[in-house]
């Protein structure tokens, strides 16, 4: 039982999966609307943002701010995943009551994270944080989703190479993910406009017009 964001993978289920006695049922209840959540979102499904607020209000009837804010950080990650570069507007609302952890990871999220915040991020993601430029840092993040928002940090921050373009393209359509295949499929096809290739931005275009009518 966990989270695909490495940062969240003992958030919730640590009491449920113990043997001492039963878990309350906000437990359950929100890992289990957040997982539908993250998968609902990749997918591009509009039930989304109810499963999400669903996960939400049970974390909030806790009265426990990081609780909250790692939901709202978990909303933020999968939407920079697919490109979504609006700010974490939920989590800016928690900052001043989230632990460390959380404002490094949110700074991270946001390209902005500083030398000494980059120890608090997960292992996984300490290379590309630190500017570690090449894709092989990316690609050695063995998780599809933290990968995806690695690449989506290094692209918020331009750079992201073709190489780490292709990669999340690779990883998005390994999984099936129609939301971020599209986004980092229109990368590459704006890329290739940008480079006079016309003929490879129409075989772009053609591939993302049969994900898109295939929904």
């Amino acid at each position: 039982m966990n989270l695909r964001i490495a940062m969240f993978a003992s958030l919730l289920v640590l009491a449920a999966c113990s043997s001492g006695p039963q878990a309350p049922g906000w437990q359950a209840n929100a890992h289990d609307d957040l997982q539908r959540f993250e998968s609902s979102y990749l997918q591009g499904e509009p039930r989304a943002d109810s499963e999400f607020a669903r996960a939400r209000d049970q974390l909030a009837s806790t009265g426990q701010p990081m609780l909250v804010a790692r939901a709202e950080l978990t909303r933020c990650a999968v939407a920079l995943a697919s490109l979504v570069m609006d700010p974490c507007e939920g989590f800016e609302r928690l900052r001043r009551d989230a632990p460390a952890a959380e404002v490094a990871y949110a700074d991270y999220l946001a390209g902005r994270v500083t030398p000494a915040e980059v120890a608090l991020l997960p292992q996984q993601h300490r290379a590309v944080a630190g500017g570690r430029e090449d894709v092989a840092s990316v690609q050695a993040i063995a998780d599809p989703v933290a990968r995806l928002v690695a690449a989506g940090v290094m692209f918020r921050m331009g750079r992201a190479s073709p190489q780490v373009v292709q990669l999340a393209v690779d990883t998005a359509s390994h999984e099936g993910w129609r939301r971020p295949l599209l986004a980092w499929l229109g990368v590459q096809a704006e890329r290739a406009e940008h480079a006079g290739a016309r003929d490879e931005a129409a075989r772009i275009r053609r591939r993302m017009d049969l994900v898109s009518k295939g929904h």
